[in-house]
């Protein structure tokens, strides 16, 4: 039984008739961008046969539909959304702005978004900056990171979408980066800067010779093991201070720890040995004690990245933790050097 076509039992099989007809292409919500610019190009491109044909414009050879849409003018500039972001900016908290900027992306089809954050990234992070610098620590590209990954959340929350679907640069979410490694590089390093030239001239000539030496390693990457014995008021505390705010100006890591609780708040950023290494408790009865810290971990990750370890009161602790940490660093490193190529300077009296 025929199925597409009728036959005639005097004409047979009648040829094809010509005719108007009227097709019906969908509509397309603008939250859905680059598919709603595949369809304004449907409607103004004549007779494509294939994607590329859509974006293709005077013979260049675009990437997406969205930037077609673009070059020939079917998009509509930004400036009233640019102008709400100006006015918001003037009356509302970074928070909401952040609101209005997500609310923008999902249901407004900007047509560059990415230029709007541009221009009011400042603004939108903000807040996330202040809190950054009473802990005393700045880091804008981690500020940024933060409120693009607020906005994205608003954005997930309002359309299920990520800003990358938007043409948006994709945020690195806290789960990706070590919260311990974000506290070490977010010092401030204009405050670093300033402590180093103020203080260098005040060192000693021993102190400036071991204030030498280690930076020298430190900076040469030569690693090594080194011990400070020094008596109480001396300068030991004021010297590791100033070698730690040396390698962080730079954006280097380096880990300020104490055998004990007290000893530790007197350096910067300082905590025990214990709690950053993860020794285990009963070294004494051990015979090859390790650090409870694998390479993919968090902690594993800061390690890695660790230039200089400051060790106080040392001599505090079970010999056996050091060699913990010597075990701990080699396998982290992937050197089997001493303490696995990290300078490590050990503190005490």
């Amino acid at each position: 039984m025929e199925t597409s076509f009728t036959r005639n039992p005097v004409d047979g099989w009648p040829g094809v008739k010509a005719g108007d007809t009227l097709g019906r292409i969908y509509t397309v919500h603008v939250s859905n961008f680059e598919c709603y610019c595949l369809r304004m190009l449907l409607n103004v491109i004549q007779g494509p046969t294939n994607f590329l044909d859509l974006k293709t414009v005077d013979g260049q050879e675009l990437e997406t539909f969205r930037q077609a849409c673009e070059k020939l003018g079917l998009l509509e500039d930004d400036n009233h959304w640019d102008a709400t972001m100006e006015e918001a900016v003037l009356c509302r908290s970074p928070s909401q702005i952040r609101e209005l900027f997500a609310l923008l992306i999902t249901t407004c089809g900007l047509s560059n978004p990415l230029q709007l954050w541009d221009k009011y990234k400042t603004a939108l992070s903000e807040d996330i900056l202040h809190r950054f610098e009473r802990m005393n620590q700045v880091n804008d590209d981690l500020c940024l990171n933060e409120a693009l990954t607020l906005i994205e959340d608003k954005i997930i929350t309002i359309s299920g979408k990520k800003l990358s679907d938007f043409g948006m640069p994709t945020p690195q979410r806290r789960g990706e980066l070590s919260t311990d490694l974000i506290k070490e590089l977010s010092y401030n390093t204009a405050l670093l800067d300033a402590q180093v030239s103020e203080t260098e001239p005040r060192l000693l000539p021993e102190q400036k010779e071991i204030y030498d030496k280690i930076s020298q390693r430190v900076e040469l990457g030569e690693g090594g093991l080194f011990f400070l014995d020094a008596p109480g008021g001396t300068g030991k505390t004021f010297l590791l201070n100033l070698l730690l705010a040396k390698i962080r100006k730079d954006r280097n890591v380096a880990l300020a720890v104490a055998s004990s609780g007290i000893a530790a708040t007197l350096l910067s950023g300082g905590r025990t040995a214990h709690s950053v290494f993860k020794l285990p408790l009963n070294l004494a009865s051990e015979e090859t004690p390790m650090c409870n810290i694998s390479k993919s971990s968090a902690r594993g990750a800061l390690l890695q990245q660790c230039k200089l370890i400051v060790w106080d009161e040392c001599t505090m602790s079970h010999k056996r933790a050091i060699e913990a940490l010597d075990r701990c660093l080699q396998d982290i490193q992937s050197n089997r050097k001493l303490m696995g190529g990290v300078v490590v300077l050990l503190a005490g009296f």
